[in-house]
């Protein structure tokens, strides 16, 4: 029964088609084609035609039943007119030389009056007819067919296994009972068990969901399937639905074997409650795969995997037990992590023997998977234009601020007035973030522009990876972000734009101290903000009245501005320091936090600080 009703929707969606492709040759014979087809011809009166002949201006005359057709000398343009009575007409233009003819009306023919109103539509219809069914045919002609979008992965072929995924050991346990269960079914069945339908993993971009599921399958020797959910919705109607039917039998006929659906959130939105869809493929798509995912029996050994870095917007009815039962946490890497997927990485590389992967992953923390891959990558580019036989060291921190901040602008694009404003300003940073205990110790400066934008920058590595931040960490990092305009102020009793990108971090993380953690005073623990999507750094909605939103912004306010005065006050404590730093910026361009520190541990007030 589910066979027919599924043969039956093709046809009617083909039925749809034929309707819209009848309207439009209907619209191509009566509208467009008569002013395709029309000569251009333009009016004229009949005492105009008159003046032109005793002008002896026309050309030649064509009488017709109804009218008159002439042309004017040197011009190639057709003239008509009503016909009137006027016997004179004719000895007037002999008069003039006028070449002039008679069209003797014929009984106007049936077929060649058919032809030209239906029979070149009809041909048209037949060739828009053939076309759209080999798209047709190209769609639902199965999905190894014509315009093929699944990606297949035969054990037999290159597979991945666990070996080369890095840094997610939790998510590895969480998979490897699916893979032994493809492996071993028959210890699972003997006692009852049943293996998961689905699992979902959910993460930021980058970390590696798509490889945990390729690994999954090369771990169990059994086929892959592959697709991104966008896919299945096509601009025919129906297609959607008709590509997961013949996915889910395609799989079927492979079993056991893994169906991957990445970015599965183009699929699997929620849908709206009210009945009012502004998206009937996207649910029609939804419907079907809920259908096959309580249709197959998951004894067969079909298991399904999805991704998504939006959980939060899927449908509770794709969630629910028994579709996907699992939810498995793909996180950006860990400190150790990092290390661990560096060399995993490395080993593409001629690498250079002593590297210290431990600095390189405390250089890019909150880096995924695919960010720390392409920084190796740089590296090696690096190497090779620096004429390296290995990458070395600096090639990585080389490309670490490469990805960071752009590669350094060959021109010189600042003054000295601008540079000199520009190493006071990044210095400051550096000192406050030196002066004020618990902050991130400083790795580098540099006053060398960078193709981002960045005229300069001060680069901050943790000793060690924090997961908790106290009150006093982020009113810490607000100051530091505060110490390049104090020091403009203080040095150059004047200010300059270079401190916008301060200012939106230090406005957001004192908005967010307020709104989302809890740490003001006057609010105590009260959430006034949504947390919006979690892996793709959206800001959710305020939801507070207007007068407190107002008292919310006065908060924030007083937040920076204390944080700024105090930065303010450790720049001037610290002048000496400051000017002596500045300088030799100045002088090298970039210097590396041992520089720093060293000259820094020559001033009082930083041992007393200390």
């Amino acid at each position: 029964m589910e066979d027919k009703d599924n043969n039956k929707r093709p046809k009617y969606n083909l039925l749809r088609y034929y309707l819209i492709s009848i309207l439009a040759v209907f619209a191509l014979n009566w509208l467009i084609l008569p002013m395709v087809t029309q000569n251009s011809i333009e009016g004229s009166s009949y005492s105009d035609f008159r003046r032109n002949l005793s002008q002896d201006k026309i050309a030649e005359v064509n009488f017709k039943p109804d009218q008159i057709l002439y042309k004017l000398k040197g011009d190639k343009k057709i003239y008509k007119t009503g016909r009137m009575e006027d016997p004179d007409i004719v000895r007037d233009l002999e008069e003039k030389n006028v070449d002039y003819s008679s069209e003797i009306p014929e009984k106007p023919s049936l077929f060649m009056n058919f032809v030209m109103t239906w029979g070149f539509p009809i041909l048209l219809f037949f060739f828009l007819q053939r076309a759209m069914t080999k798209r047709m045919e190209s769609f639902g002609g199965g999905i190894f067919g014509g315009g093929k979008k699944i990606q297949k992965y035969e054990p037999s072929g290159e597979t991945v296994n666990f070996d080369d995924v890095a840094g997610q050991e939790e998510a590895e346990e969480s998979l490897v009972e699916i893979v032994d269960y493809l492996k071993n079914p028959k210890k699972y069945t003997d006692i009852g068990a049943k293996c998961p339908k689905g699992a979902l993993l959910v993460g930021p971009p980058g970390t590696g969901k798509t490889l945990l599921a390729r690994a999954v399958a090369g771990e169990s020797h059994v086929p892959f399937f592959s697709i991104a959910g966008s896919e299945f919705v096509e601009m025919f109607v129906g297609r959607g639905a008709a590509r997961v039917r013949e996915l889910f039998e395609e799989a079927k006929k492979n079993a056991p074997c893994i169906i991957f659906i990445d970015e599965i959130d183009t699929i699997g939105k929620k849908r709206d409650s009210a009945g009012i869809s502004g998206n009937d493929e996207r649910e029609q798509t939804l419907n079907q795969l809920l259908t096959e995912m309580d249709g197959f029996d998951g004894n067969i050994g079909i298991v399904m995997l999805a991704a998504t870095n939006r959980p939060e917007i899927l449908d509770p009815a794709l969630l629910r037990p028994g579709r996907f039962d699992r939810q498995i946490r793909v996180e950006l890497p860990t400190l150790k992590d990092r290390i661990e997927i560096l060399k995993v990485h490395a080993r593409s590389y001629k690498m250079e023997d002593d590297l210290d992967y431990s600095l390189i992953a405390r250089s890019t923390a909150g880096a995924s998977g695919a960010q720390l891959a392409n920084i190796l990558n740089e590296a090696a580019l690096r190497a090779v234009r620096m004429g390296h036989d290995k990458v070395h060291q600096e090639d990585i921190q080389e490309s670490i601020e490469v990805v960071i901040a752009g590669a350094q602008r060959k021109q010189d694009i600042l003054s000295p007035e601008e540079k000199k404003r520009v190493a006071y300003h990044e210095i400051g940073h550096a000192l406050v973030a030196a002066l004020q205990t618990g902050s991130e110790p400083v790795e580098k400066i540099t006053i060398i522009p960078r193709t981002s934008g960045a005229l300069g920058y001060t680069m901050q590595v943790p000793k060690d990876e924090k997961n908790l931040y106290t009150r006093e960490d982020l009113i810490n990092h607000i100051t530091t972000l505060c110490g390049g305009r104090a020091a403009e102020e203080v040095i150059f009793n004047e200010v300059s734009t270079g401190a916008a990108n301060d200012i939106e971090k230090a406005t957001e993380t004192a908005r967010s101290m307020i709104t989302q953690y809890g740490m003001a005073d006057e609010f105590g623990m009260v959430k006034f903000q949504d947390s919006g999507s979690r892996y793709m750094g959206d800001n959710g909605n305020m939801n507070c009245s207007e007068e407190t939103r107002k008292e919310i912004d006065d908060l924030m306010v007083k937040i920076v501005k204390s944080a700024q005065d105090k930065a303010r006050k450790l720049i001037a404590d610290n002048r000496d320091a400051m000017k002596e730093l500045s300088e030799f910026l100045l002088e090298e361009e970039t210097i590396t936090g041992k520089q720093f520190m060293e000259i820094l541990s020559k001033y009082k007030n930083f041992d007393e600080e200390e």
